[in-house]
């Protein structure tokens, strides 16, 4: 039976190259993207299915899963890939900080909306895309991290960022918990460094891109094939409130504070209140 994959952030970068290998491998890819013009180029480029969202605003999260359920039985895998570091604080439609809503809380309502889309299928996978940036979030404040929009250098962004990435290590092992001999699996990944998308709002991202392409650093292949691994791959069966880091599929242990079960659960619960609120 072919499996339905959906994949955020699906059209550039990492997302891009996950989302045609797995089509290759014969899984029926549903693609969220922003962007019409880079859509096509996927679309041009293997037979996906593309669904439109702006994941910085909840409204479009919660319409997309309705698209998603409504269109298919069961999924299968879910990639939570979509990310973003900004480098100057912005804050949504919702007035949430820009980096927390598109690299946490958007995952985490778009993974509870399909859920039982997920318990539906034999065995499903969420996967999600975090980062070793973590380890640079500086300190945790909650529930005020959720909402608070506060001023921030290019330089002072890393913490911001990471924060957002600590977040999603925290939901990850949460969820593997809550989800504990349902069937549905939940694990998370570090990418590595990669080139594709390096800061793209610095006025010199592409030229440094280009820079350490020919040095041959930060190849995105090898974070892409972990996503695909951790979602596709037979020896990820079953497996579940894992870690996982480039090279190969190194299990990695998480910085703190996302070693704490009681802070996991709070952060559950606090996310639960400000999104159904």
């Amino acid at each position: 039976m072919q499996t339905t994959v959906v994949i955020t952030g699906a059209t550039r970068g990492l997302g891009r190259l996950a989302a045609l290998d797995l089509a290759r491998k014969g899984a029926r890819v549903v693609a969220v993207a922003r962007d019409p013009e880079k859509a096509e180029r996927l679309r041009a480029e293997a037979d996906v299915e593309v669904l439109f969202a702006d994941l910085g605003r909840l409204g479009d999260v919660r319409r997309l899963a309705r698209e998603i359920t409504d269109r298919h039985e069961h999924v299968d895998v879910l990639v939570n890939n979509a990310g973003l570091h900004a480098f100057t604080p912005r804050a949504t439609p919702d007035g949430l900080p820009e980096m927390v809503a598109v690299n946490y809380l958007a995952p985490w309502l778009l993974t509870r909306e399909l859920l039982p889309a997920l318990r539906r299928a034999p065995a499903a996978r969420v996967v999600t895309v975090v980062s070793e940036a973590a380890r640079r979030h500086g300190t945790l404040r909650l529930p005020e991290d959720l909402t608070e929009t506060v001023p921030f250098t290019a330089r002072g962004s890393s913490a911001h960022y990471g924060r957002s990435k600590l977040l999603g290590i925290m939901f990850t092992l949460e969820l593997a918990r809550r989800l504990a001999g349902t069937g549905v699996t939940a694990n998370c990944l570090n990418p590595g460094f990669n080139t594709t998308g390096l800061g793209r709002e610095l006025r010199f991202a592409a030229l440094l891109e280009k820079l350490l392409t020919r040095l041959s650093i930060g190849d995105p292949a090898r974070g892409a094939a972990l996503i695909v691994a951790l979602a596709a791959d037979p020896d990820f069966a079953g497996r579940t409130g894992g870690y996982y880091s480039v090279p190969g599929a190194r299990p990695i242990r998480p910085v703190p504070p996302a070693d704490d079960p009681e802070l996991r659960a709070r952060l559950w619960r606090e996310t639960e209140r400000l999104l159904d609120g």
